[in-house]
Formats: structure tokens, sequence, C-alpha cells
């Protein structure tokens, strides 16, 4: 027997516009809820991870390892950051702004590990006091765990008293003379791109100098290199204090070499209230720790308007450096990153795109699923 669709069962069946319609409802909110709760793709725009990240990089990062973190902004077009793709057009409304909270994770930040966090001041996010989940987002390293004493001594990084192992990939700045200037083809040779390599001008004797941030491997080939005349290592004196180097104060004369001691803040620690703490502390107290309850007036600290003495943290905070160690902006620059800030740990590189290579070249395939460590 053949049974025949009624009239009624044809003018339910969903349209084709409808069905579609469902269709992506249906993959935006799948997509949405992946990227919040397990991992989401990110792509490096910039050098200060190299040569452990390269630019083009492509990285899928947890959000799992160390806590779903939830929104601070539920009225959001769904799959954006801050701005509607392709326009300065905000992506959210900020008439409902949340506090995050971060669900259990399986592990916590280690030191050493490489991170995701929202980057905290408003001068790295175009400006703008964005809410702490749409704040830009920096990969580095982290060096400093809550409550750590920290210091940078003639470039070794030194966390309670032990020098902390160099990564794999870690590079520093050489000032490098050449006799004739370098192509594109040399620098390939060299195992080196446009990252790595900057012209600084020539000289009356004809010799071309350039700034090069190097890896010891290839620091050993720009040294062995028979157009190379001269490398030498650009380092900081201690006691030479850098005018951006984080906080900003003459009482304290470090730089990106020589750096610290300071005590990392750790929810429940106690500091007396003086011009050097203040100094060191009092903006991460006023913009992340004491939720719009501090100011800071001259050599004073008011609660609520009210000077105190003392003041107990209530969050935990990271300090990161990235490997590329004189091309990066990171706390050594602009100072702690608050828990709350945390996104993710990335995990492995899904693609790589060389910026410099032609066409056919353009993928490093070699770097394709490799673990970030």
């Amino acid at each position: 027997m053949v049974f025949k669709a009624s009239s009624s069962a044809k003018n339910n069946k969903p349209s084709f516009i409808k069905e579609w319609s469902n269709s992506i409802v249906f993959a935006v909110i799948a997509a949405t809820l992946i990227r919040w709760t397990t991992v989401e793709a990110f792509v490096v725009p910039t050098p200060s991870m190299e040569n452990t990240i390269l630019v083009g990089d492509y990285l899928f990062v947890s959000k799992f390892h160390y806590g779903t973190r939830t929104t601070s902004t539920p009225l959001q077009i769904p799959l954006t950051h801050q701005k509607i793709w392709g326009t300065n057009i905000p992506s959210y409304l900020d008439w409902i702004e949340l506090k995050p909270y971060r669900l259990p994770g399986i592990t916590e930040v280690k030191r050493g590990d490489v991170v995701v966090f929202n980057v905290p001041p408003a001068f790295l996010n175009d400006g703008n006091d964005y809410p702490i989940t749409l704040k830009t987002n920096y990969v580095k390293r982290c060096v400093g765990l809550p409550g750590d004493t920290f210091k940078i001594v003639n470039q070794e990084v030194i966390a309670n008293g032990e020098r902390l192992s160099h990564p794999v990939h870690l590079k520093y700045s050489y000032i490098v003379v050449s006799t004739d200037r370098l192509t594109p083809r040399t620098l390939r040779l060299l195992n080196l791109d446009s990252d790595d390599c900057y012209y600084q001008g020539k000289s009356a004797g004809g010799e071309n100098f350039y700034k090069m941030f190097l890896t010891r491997e290839q620091l050993t080939n720009v040294q062995t290199s028979t157009i190379i005349t001269s490398v030498s290592p650009e380092t900081s004196r201690p006691g030479d204090r850098e005018a951006s180097i984080f906080p900003q104060t003459p009482l304290l004369p470090w730089n990106g070499d020589n750096y610290g001691p300071l005590s990392i803040p750790k929810g429940g620690m106690k500091i007396t209230i003086n011009d050097s703490t203040l100094a060191m502390y009092g903006d991460t107290i006023v913009l992340y720790d004491a939720n719009g309850k501090a100011t800071v007036d001259g050599d004073q600290l008011l609660l609520d308007g009210k000077p105190v003495n003392e003041y107990t943290f209530t969050k935990n905070y990271y300090f990161m450096m990235g490997d590329n160690r004189h091309n990066s902006l990171d706390s050594r620059y602009w100072g702690f990153v608050p828990e709350d800030h945390i996104v993710g740990k990335p995990l492995f590189i899904w693609l790589s795109v060389d910026k410099d290579a032609d066409l056919l070249s353009k993928i490093r395939w070699n770097r394709i699923f490799t673990r970030v460590q």
C-alpha cells in the first residue's frame, strides 16, 4: 500500500529559507558555546614570543585548562570580540556588565606556562577601557606566580631565589654590521625573516648596520657568515633606569635586563601604605583590585574616601614576559596580570602562514600540529 502525504502535511513542511535559518542559528549557538567553554582559535600578529610562536601561527587555545570564564558582556554579537567584523562599531552593548566567574579548571597557571590573557592597561586596548573579557588578547610566558619574589639579574630571570630555565627559542637583540645590504634571500639563508632583522643605516665607511633579534642558533648562523663583520649584544647595565619600565617612578632604577626585586601580589597579601608601596602597587589596587572603591591622593590610599595605612589584596596576579626578550611589550612595561584576565592555555599550532614567503611556500608545514611549550 502506498501512502500519500496529505495537503496539511505538505503545508507544515518547513520552507527552504526556514531550514537554512534554523541551521545557521544552531551552528552559531554551537560555535559560540564551543568557543566559550572549550577551545578558541587565535592568530599571532606580533613577534614578541618568537621563535616559540611565530607571526602567522594559528593557535588552538584551551579555555577549560585554567577554568572556563563567563563573559562580562552578555549583550554581544556572537563570535565577535571588540568590534563588528570589518568596522569600528562596538560588537556589544554596555547596558549590562557582569563580573566574570571562573568555573573549575583541570590545572592552574604554572611558572613557565605559555598563557593567553586579556592585557590590562587601557593604552594597550586602543585607549579604551573595555570590559575584562573584551580586552585585547596577548600571549606570553608566565615567569612569576602570585606571592613570588621576582627579579631579573643580567637577563637571568629569578623567582624565589631560583633561576628559571631558558625557553628553547629564547631571543635577545644584537647590533650586526655587514659589508653588503642583506637581501631577502640572504636572510633566508641565515634562517631569518623580516621580524628578526631591522636595517639601521649605513656608516660613512660604507658598513651596513642592523638590529637583529636572534636565538642561539640564529646567532651562530650570523656570526659565521662571511658578509658579517661584527655582532654585538645589546644589554642594559644594572642601575640604568629605562623610562618606560613598570612602575614608572624614578625611585626604582630598573630596566628590561635588570629588574626588581618585587613581590607579586597574592590574594590575602597585606602591604603597608607608603610612598614606595603606592609607587609599586597603587595603580594595580585602584584599577584592578579594589573594585572601584580605592583612589590615591598624594601619598595616601583612600578606601571609600577614607585613608588607610594597610591594604590587603583581593586577587592573585601574574608576571608575564615574551620569549623575544628585547622585542616584547610585557609585564616589565605595564605591570601585573590579574587572575580574572587569564583566558587560556595554547595547546597546539593548527596552521602557520609565512607572510614573507612566496605563494608556494606560504604554509609552514613543519609547524602544523606542533605543541606550544
